[in-house]
């Protein structure tokens, strides 16, 4: 023994070394409570019933292939994920539904033409036919058989005027490679990796295009790249400093799984990419500490998570139409899913770009700027998007219960 240590100072470390570890399983058990309380909070034990929809099967509740098809379509990309859309079923014919743009769905602050809007009806119709063919159905689009809109009175003309007839039949022919993609999320906000989209891709996604009226090109250039990117910033950091545009997305961020659960649309922790574990976390810290999720704070991760898109991006996508009538919105919106299904299929993900392409007031230096670049000849860009090989997984986002799109009249 070392005649320096006395037999007293022996006694006392097993003490000491009790007090340490008391002291240790008490900070443990108080952050343990803390964890427990957040995780609590942030709905860890409540069910995700706004991702049913997604469930590979979800669409065999219903006996009527109208809404099987409807079923699928929810899942269907949408500006701000409204789901902007209503259908009703034609009672004299088993065959036919109707899609209507939903006015009580719009969100004018950063789509005040209701352009996005009817970008995205098109995105249903794209998904409702995919999900035909896979079930042995062909689905032919009249698009606005009654007429279009009353631009004068566009919230009333859009509750009487269908954006579609549809018409399903019977074709044991149909087929489809794109039907899996469905199911896969539609927005991919992450880094890719640096593998270029290759020349088989790229005539693989451009075929996509051949039978529209809309036009795709993608563009993979270090100069096209550099500019579209610079005007994806730009078109980020002037909406996030949007007054009108940061109340309305504020309006339908849901942060809590009860609130998703009964909105079932627009944006939540998912959309920066945040899921499992984590995604209760956040939602528990944002529902104690709010500010984590201010308007200061939610714009400087809105302009970092885009910056550090565009500096991991293969190429881009334009999906543009000669003009900018409501069929030529809709037709766009038709491409744009078929094209980000593809790809999709493909091994490759997206993201829209879509706020350079806004048509408010603040907005019209860089609109004016991507036009004059890339739409020389009169044409209107109806979709940016970034394209790339996937770092992660994303993951979905909420969707509506298909039968609270139905309308009687």
């Amino acid at each position: 023994m070392n005649p320096l240590v006395s037999h007293r100072t022996i006694r006392r470390a097993p003490r000491a070394r009790r007090i340490v570890f008391i002291t240790i399983g008490s900070v443990a058990a108080v952050l343990g409570v803390g964890l427990g309380a957040i995780l609590t909070v942030g709905g860890i034990f409540v069910p995700a019933t706004y991702l049913q929809p997604w469930g590979a099967t979800y669409y065999q509740q219903f006996t009527d292939i109208r809404m099987q098809v409807v079923a699928h379509a929810v899942l269907a990309p949408s500006g701000h994920n409204m789901q902007p859309w209503n259908v009703r079923l034609d009672t004299a014919d088993a065959r036919v539904l109707y899609l209507y743009a939903d006015p009580s769905r719009l969100t004018p602050a950063v789509d005040p033409l209701a352009r996005q809007t009817l970008v995205s009806q098109g995105t249903f119709l794209a998904y409702l036919r995919i999900a035909a063919k896979k079930l042995g159905y062909s689905a032919a689009f009249e698009l606005f058989p009654d007429g279009t809109y009353d631009e004068a009175d566009l919230t009333k003309s859009m509750s009487q005027r269908p954006v579609a007839r549809i018409t399903l039949a019977s074709d044991p022919s149909a087929t489809t490679d794109d039907y899996a993609s469905l199911f896969l999320s539609d927005t991919n906000r992450s880094p890719y990796t640096a593998a270029p989209v290759t020349q088989a891709q790229t005539d693989g996604l451009t075929r996509v295009a051949e039978n529209s009226s809309a036009s795709l090109a993608i563009l993979s250039d270090r100069k096209d790249r550099a500019t579209l990117g610079n005007l994806g910033v730009e078109g980020t950091r002037i909406e996030t400093r949007n007054v009108a545009a940061t109340k309305e997305s504020d309006a339908v961020f849901h942060g809590s799984e009860q609130a998703k659960n009964e909105a079932r649309s627009g944006f939540a922790v998912e959309g920066q990419g945040t899921s499992g574990f984590m995604k209760y976390v956040l939602q528990g810290l944002i529902a104690v500490v709010p500010a984590l999720n201010d308007d200061a704070a939610g714009a400087k991760n809105a302009i970092a998570l885009t910056k550090a898109g565009i500096e991991h991006t293969a190429a881009y996508a334009l999906i543009s139409t000669p003009g900018n009538t409501r069929t030529e919105q809709v037709e766009a919106g038709i491409l744009y899913a078929q094209f980000s299904l593809h790809a999709r299929t493909l091994g490759l993900v997206m993201q829209p770009l879509s706020q350079v392409l806004q048509e408010y007031p603040t907005m019209a230096a860089p609109y004016a700027a991507i036009h004059a670049e890339f739409a020389p000849h009169g044409q209107t860009i109806q979709m940016l998007v970034r394209i790339g090989t996937p770092t992660t997984e994303y993951p979905v986002s909420m969707r509506r219960d298909p039968t609270s799109l139905l309308r009687t009249s």
